[in-house]
């Protein structure tokens, strides 16, 4: 990753995710909702979500990739401080973010929750047939065992901020691919897209430093 001094861009953002828990101190969530740039935004806008990316799994194709996806599924991976958020509120959060009562036109899309152990597994089934008891529908999510996880292309790593002008520039100037990994560049990611709460915003802006061209593009977002 490039220093704050190697780019033009200078942010605290690298401030902000040396502040983040280490991969050691946090779980994972892994979930298949349809198309994983809208899935990877909103979970990444989480208080107590520390890193997010998106990927291919669910299938056996030997590595896949977006243009040879095999049986494979897209999904978001959602990586979160189980002292700040549990895996329930993130159950309940992909319910309500796409439509798990209609079977996927491709397996591509299907909706879907890949469990990291056998606990996830207990309660996303017992999350399932609730939803299911709750509104007499009946739910085509599948619930399986997370088997192996392919990290999907660059492209489509926060996706939403590299595809917002000036901003997604400036904070690949500073990150690279290295971008994937970074707490500040998930919660932007969810913030362009619509997500998360006034405060929110405030807090993460207040430390970044931004170009003035960035944070205008960034307020005339939110």
């Amino acid at each position: 990753m490039k220093t704050v001094e190697d780019g033009p861009a200078r942010l605290t953002a690298l401030t902000v995710d040396a502040a983040a828990p280490e991969p050691a101190a946090t779980e994972t969530a892994t979930f298949g909702m349809g198309c994983f740039w809208g899935p990877d935004a909103r979970f990444g806008s989480l208080d107590g979500v520390v890193r997010t990316r998106v990927g291919y799994a669910g299938g056996t194709k030997p590595d896949p990739s977006y243009y040879s996806l095999g049986d494979h599924t897209e999904v978001v991976q959602v990586e979160y401080d189980p002292d700040r958020v549990g895996y329930e509120h993130l159950l309940d959060v992909f319910w309500a973010n796409h439509n798990p009562f209609s079977a996927a036109h491709k397996r591509q899309y299907r909706s879907v929750v890949l469990a990291h152990d056998p606990t996830q597994r207990e309660a996303a089934a017992a999350s399932a047939a609730a939803l299911a008891d709750r509104t007499g529908k009946t739910v085509e999510t599948s619930v399986e065992t997370l088997d192996r996880f392919t990290l999907a292309e660059d492209y489509h790593q926060k996706y939403e901020l590299r595809s917002t002008p000036v901003l997604g520039a400036e904070l690949e100037d500073v990150y690279g691919a290295e971008i994937v990994h970074s707490t500040a560049a998930a919660r932007l990611n969810g913030f362009v897209a619509g997500h998360g709460d006034a405060n929110q915003r405030e807090a993460l802006l207040t430390g970044l430093e931004l170009s003035p061209a960035a944070i205008s593009e960034l307020r005339r977002r939110l």
